[in-house]
């Protein structure tokens, strides 16, 4: 790749042309548990907090008059101040936020309505706005649409992350010191994981709730790491979809059995992965500049309602509230310890796979020079994924729409996407892994209720 080709994918500032595309989907700017007293005590007295994504300032707080969340740009438009101190007035007082600096006291919608260091009868708050967003709260996650005001904000799709019922989702995130796009792209490289997450030992697999390759895979009691250490060359095979790509990788353990992983991109900026043979993970990569990123995750389930609480325990051990900042990381050589892996994981550094995952992106550097890369066969999902990105970024340049801007009808037809990590007959593979989910759908309760609603309102 060209250097001014990897600037091109990899730079998302305001006027670049991957941030004036990724401009055009919906951001996932915080978490709603960001906003839990119970997690963040500052909260209860004042529900603020500084945002910053794709290399802009805002503030995001829940106004008093509308009980919503609002997001609007940082520096105040009087002398530029920092909005994200401002003080949040009571609904009695119109609600929104109040520059500390002089008093200027912006809406929810940014329209200032006083300016209380001018004259009596004074208008001049008539004729200024600070620009505000969209928000939406869904999942777990509070999503921002970051476009110019002249576009409208596109339809979020059916997916099963965004219509299971909150008892069967938990949304989690982290910062990793690295681009989006290496982010983005660790989680479609179905190959990275027979190394980079190989365990020279299996555990107990009844043990392995809420750890990603630590169930047993679907159909069997084989364990996923022995899966992963045992067949390390997969045939991967790359899909596209109205949603982006489905990627396949198989790996044939004998004559009659094979190994089936279907996973999932989403454009332009997430990754549907199964965590086990019940639950799935959607994961966005944010760009909060062009050298940080935070993945933003929804686990959900189509058993069990989830264990929520036992999920934030075992990813506070590695990320620390209230920014979400790894505990492990560069600073403290990822907790690489020689003789662990030697004798029990291929990296050495630990047993959870985030952080084997972080320090695969961050050592690639801040921002990959993609200049210096040798890509081979395995590399079909992330060469696929590139060219895609790039006709979008061109399709925005030449001034038409991207693709996936879901609306109406269209944003409901987009769901699922199928996930399975299953050990199926070998010659029966390509049919197996949609009976499964035909299967797993059929059982959950969630969906069936769903349906339930839909065909009595439709009677």
């Amino acid at each position: 790749m060209r250097a001014a080709q990897n600037e091109r994918l990899t730079r998302i500032g305001s006027g670049t042309p991957c941030g004036n595309l990724l401009r055009h989907y919906w951001q996932p700017i915080a978490l709603t548990a960001e906003f839990d007293p119970a997690l963040d005590t500052r909260i209860s007295e004042r529900p603020a907090k500084a945002v910053r994504a794709l290399g802009q300032d805002f503030v995001l707080f829940r106004d008093a008059k509308t009980s919503a969340l609002a997001l609007i740009d940082r520096q105040c438009p009087h002398r530029g101040a920092d909005l994200a101190y401002g003080r949040l007035e009571s609904a009695e007082n119109g609600g929104g936020i109040r520059c500390a600096f002089h008093g200027w006291q912006f809406r929810a919608d940014g329209q200032c309505i006083d300016t209380p260091g001018e004259p009596k009868g004074s208008r001049l708050c008539d004729g200024i706005r600070q620009r505000a967003y969209p928000v939406v709260e869904k999942s777990g996650v509070i999503w921002a649409w970051l476009a110019p005001e002249s576009v409208a904000p596109i339809a979020f799709p059916a997916l099963d992350c965004f219509v299971a019922p909150d008892s069967h989702t938990f949304a989690f995130k982290g910062l990793w010191n690295c681009n989006w796009l290496q982010a983005m792209e660790v989680g479609i490289d179905p190959a990275h994981a027979s190394f980079l997450h190989r365990f020279f030992e299996d555990e107990d697999v009844s043990q392995s709730y809420g750890k990603q390759f630590r169930g047993a895979s679907a159909g069997s009691d084989w364990p996923m790491t022995r899966v992963l250490r045992e067949f390390e060359s997969p045939e991967i095979r790359v899909e596209a979809t109205d949603y982006g790509m489905r990627l396949t990788a198989l790996r044939r353990l004998s004559e009659t059995l094979m190994h089936v992983r279907v996973t999932n991109q989403l454009f332009p900026q997430a990754f549907v992965i199964p965590l086990s043979s019940d639950a799935t993970i959607t994961q966005w990569h944010l760009p909060v500049d062009d050298t940080h990123t935070y993945w933003v995750a929804i686990f959900t389930s189509f058993g069990e309602p989830l264990d929520k609480m036992l999920m934030r325990e075992q990813r506070l051990k590695l990320y620390e509230l209230p920014d979400y900042t790894p505990r492990v990381g560069k600073h403290n050589g990822y907790g690489f310890n020689p003789i662990e892996q030697s004798r029990e994981t291929y990296t050495g550094m630990g047993h959870d796979i985030n952080v084997h995952d972080q320090w695969a992106v961050e050592s690639q550097g801040e921002i990959q020079d993609r200049t210096k890369e040798h890509l081979g066969t395995t590399d079909k999902a992330i060469i696929a994924f590139r060219r895609q990105l790039s006709s979008a970024i061109d399709t925005v340049e030449a001034g038409a729409a991207p693709p996936m801007q879901w609306n109406g009808s269209h944003a409901a037809n987009i769901t699922g996407p199928i996930t399975v990590d299953g050990i199926c007959a070998a010659d029966s593979w390509d049919t197996y892994w949609r009976e499964f989910d035909v299967k797993r759908r059929a059982q959950c309760e969630w969906i069936s209720q769903s349906a339930k609603a839909d065909s009595q309102w439709q009677s």
